[in-house]
């Protein structure tokens, strides 16, 4: 199977061929796999160069022209070293543009924490107007590229190495019914969902799938807690607790209780593995069944 980058470097390839209004701007990252794109689109296939404030800045120039633009490079390089230009020079000139990230929370440890990004979608939740897709496979990652760059908004799409066995049919939309059960609602974040659901195997759960995170499906949850009392599970993987309040949101009219599970505050210096990180934030099946069980008290 290819991997999420594989495939928005291909899907964006073809896009570029068949959409005259899109244009991609890069800062270095991926460029290998974009030269036939850039050779055949000199005009819109831009490299600035290790600037990612000026990759931000491009793409809102771009954008006031006309044109679509995708962004793309490492997630800590593309939402926090530029986070003002995101601020300014999209939303406040109230343009929209696709921002692609890779390497997610630590997709390369190795790389240290220049390369991490676990708050990432916290740091966009300070903005206004964002959609925010949280893929779980290639296939999911295409259908909601190709949604993205079908619109005029601001949209950021969050790919990962980690992904789940098997696609799901997404549309850029809101939460998928996967399980369905009575003691409480966990909410699966992109590809966290394989995790979720080998952690709450027998256990009486219904659980949401969620590729789109932003905005919130308020909707979905308040069906799957069936009136409350209600006890949710949110599984993130980013920075813990970044959609509790959004679940709190949802429900603020029903008696409930919100857990959030992801990534840690606390940094982990010894960078070993992706699934060495999963384990110490307790985002294994096992750290996840363990929590999941203490909170709904069985």
């Amino acid at each position: 199977m290819d991997t999420m980058r594989d495939r928005f470097i291909s899907t964006t390839t073809r896009l570029l061929d068949e959409d005259p209004r899109l244009a991609l701007v890069l800062a270095e990252i991926s460029r290998d796999g974009f030269r036939q794109a850039e050779e055949r689109h000199p005009d819109r296939v831009v490299n600035v160069g290790i600037r990612e404030q000026l990759l931000i800045g491009v793409g809102g120039g771009l954008a006031l022209t006309g044109l679509r633009p995708v962004l793309h490079t490492f997630a800590s390089f593309l939402v926090e070293r530029p986070f003002e230009q995101v601020k300014l020079d999209l939303g406040h000139q109230g343009v929209g543009a696709v921002l692609v990230s890779a390497g997610a929370s630590y997709d390369w440890p190795a790389g240290g924490f220049t390369h991490m990004s676990p708050g990432d979608v916290a740091l966009l939740d300070t903005l206004d107007g964002w959609t925010v897709h949280v893929p779980g496979h290639p296939d999911e990652a295409e259908a909601v590229l190709r949604h993205a760059v079908a619109g005029d908004d601001r949209v950021y799409v969050r790919l990962s190495l980690q992904t789940n066995r098997e696609a799901r049919a997404v549309t850029g939309g809101g939460f998928l019914t996967v399980r369905e059960g009575r003691a409480g609602v966990v909410v699966a974040v992109g590809p966290m969902l394989d995790t979720v659901l080998a952690a709450t195997e027998g256990l009486d759960v219904t659980v949401l799938y969620a590729t789109t995170v932003r905005p919130f499906d308020d909707a979905a949850v308040r069906r799957a807690v069936t009136g409350g009392p209600a006890d949710v599970v949110i599984v993130e993987p980013y920075l813990a607790g970044t959609s509790t309040a959004a679940a709190n949101d949802a429900l603020a009219d029903v008696p409930h209780r919100v857990l959030g599970l992801g990534v840690a505050r606390r940094e982990l210096r010894r960078y070993g593995r992706m699934d060495e990180h999963l384990a110490a934030h307790g985002l294994d099946p096992r750290g996840v069944r363990d929590r999941v069980t203490a909170f709904l008290g069985g």
